[in-house]
């Protein structure tokens, strides 16, 4: 039985360029669509975005970074309705964050 690498096998044979070429289109292939937001959910979230900056609490905010979900957790300095973004502080890096709000998929205080 012969056993079949695919493109692994030809990766040697290939210029660096080819090889990170085909990086991306594999990486494409993994994209993680946005999912939408249930009313009740985006409530949520509002309310917990609030209590957050009122209270200066610490969240984690899970968001659709373009291909997939990341999480990060951060202070909150501002809730921006107008041009619906969060900023705030990494609560790790110490750098200031910006976040579109219809990115976010979920906020936990911790």
């Amino acid at each position: 039985m012969l056993k079949d690498r695919g493109n692994i096998k030809w990766t040697s044979l290939m210029l660096p360029e080819h090889v990170e070429q085909l990086k991306k289109v594999w990486k494409e292939d993994e994209r993680v669509t946005k999912g939408v937001l249930a009313e009740d959910e985006a409530m949520e979230i509002d309310f917990k975005l609030k209590r957050a900056f009122n209270d200066d609490l610490t969240v984690q905010v899970k968001y659709h970074n373009g291909f997939d979900y990341s999480y990060t957790d951060m202070k909150l300095l501002s809730v921006d309705r107008n041009h619906r973004t969060l900023k705030g502080i990494d609560h790790q890096s110490k750098e200031s964050i910006t976040i579109k709000l219809d990115d976010v998929f979920n906020v936990q205080i911790m």
